[in-house]
């Protein structure tokens, strides 16, 4: 029971500290927001999918969502670092609580975070011709657990290797940018030469994406089971492992 309540308190301290911060929510929106305006608009013009105006929009919509998944859950895991600067981590480690259970806490607390990101952005498809119904919306934020989860754990596997604000950046925007570029976000993955495949099918960014494009526009290059199985897996991985590590980096701190 003492497990619980430490990873719901851990949560609930993430969660609170995100809603706090308002800017950083309006910023989170209105950049995607941009993307598909202005990005979408301006190179959909020279694009056409299936001879409809405005479909490349539609396209990387799903994309878009998961851009903003991708870069809430990271750089959400630079709270570790603050926390550790701070010696509030310090105060987490001397409570009845498991170094595993503070990683889930903290994982699914900056899940939260990238979830309500992905809520808003499905509330405003809308801007971009895209019908919403209640089974797309409720499919592709099931769809969304497994994915803020994912991301937000390797967002905690930079943090557990960084001591600083900086070198997390730094790693930061080494990882991000490409998972970004290489998800299928802004182009279609089929018809790639060889070797861009084969870096679009490391990516498990490329899975969710695929799979969110698949439930909200139909479609998709690969079947759904088996983009949701990836995705699925990716998040277990990445909180076990980051679990497992964190706990010996912080071991060997004390």
């Amino acid at each position: 029971m003492a497990e619980w309540e430490g990873i719901y308190t851990i949560w609930f301290r993430e969660a609170k500290r995100y809603v706090r911060y308002r800017s950083r929510i309006i910023s989170s929106v209105v950049t995607p927001l941009l993307w598909l305006l202005i990005f979408g608009t301006g190179l959909g013009s020279a694009i056409r999918f299936s001879g409809m105006t405005g479909a490349y929009q539609a396209f990387i919509y799903p994309g878009i969502i998961g851009q903003t998944i991708l870069f809430t859950a990271i750089f959400s895991g630079v709270s570790v670092i603050m926390d550790r600067q701070y010696g509030f981590l310090k105060e987490i480690m001397v409570a009845p609580v498991s170094r595993p259970s503070i990683v889930f806490g903290k994982a699914l607390g900056i899940a939260t975070a990238s979830i309500i990101q992905g809520v808003i952005l499905l509330l405003l498809s809308f801007v971009v011709g895209v019908q919403m119904t209640p089974f797309i919306f409720v499919a592709s934020f099931l769809l969304m657990i497994p994915i803020s989860v994912g991301l937000a754990g390797v967002g905690l596997l930079i943090a557990t290797f960084t001591d600083s604000m900086e070198g997390f950046n730094l790693i930061m925007s080494f990882i991000v940018l490409p998972m970004f570029l290489l998800s299928g976000a802004l182009f279609p993955v089929t018809g790639l030469p060889t070797f861009l495949q084969f870096a679009v099918y490391l990516d498990p960014l490329t899975y969710g994406v695929d799979a969110l494009r698949q439930v909200i526009i139909g479609h998709g290059a690969l079947p759904l089971y088996l983009s949701t199985a990836v995705v699925v897996g990716f998040a277990l991985l990445t909180v076990i492992l980051s679990a497992i590590l964190f706990s010996k980096k912080e071991q060997n701190l004390m």
